[in-house]
């Protein structure tokens, strides 16, 4: 059942975050830092790209995938269409790792120790689901700021 769950809500939240970049109606403000939201739109989307090819896809999948992180933050202006076949790519690497995965894996001990301590996979990866809709938030809330600002002046 929580294998179920877990691919329904990463495939609908990763959906979430393509309609999010889509919906930019100017691409260069997925890039805009403003005041104090130090984390822009799109290296947020970088920084979720990276985190679940890394937690889901090397460590689960064993894709070979290796995450530099610092780029996640200081890369700039990568195009719209790159991050939306970044995230299309991401949704692919989850669908086919959770297929290979069994409930019983789920009760199975993380392969890394991430939190300081030993979790089993399945708390990990509702960890992951978090995460995911925590920055997701955050890629709405920016939008919808700057999306708005015309409006407000």
């Amino acid at each position: 059942m929580l294998l179920k769950t877990l691919k329904y809500l990463f495939k609908r939240d990763l959906e979430k975050l393509k309609a999010e970049i889509l919906a930019y109606q100017k691409e260069e403000n997925i890039w805009v830092v403003e005041k104090n939201i130090t984390n822009c739109a799109g290296n947020l989307c970088l920084h979720l790209v990276g985190n679940l090819n890394t937690y889901l896809g090397t460590y689960l999948g064993k894709t070979g995938y290796l995450r530099q992180r610092e780029l996640e933050f200081s890369l700039k202006d990568v195009p719209r269409t790159t991050l939306i076949k970044q995230i299309e790519d991401t949704i692919v690497m989850i669908e086919n790792t959770l297929n290979q995965m069994t409930e019983a894996d789920l009760e199975k001990t993380y392969p890394i120790i991430v939190f300081k301590k030993e979790m089993e996979t399945g708390l990990f990866l509702t960890h992951l689901t978090t995460h995911l809709t925590y920055h997701l938030g955050q890629i709405n809330y920016h939008r919808r700021l700057l999306d708005n600002t015309d409006k407000l002046i």
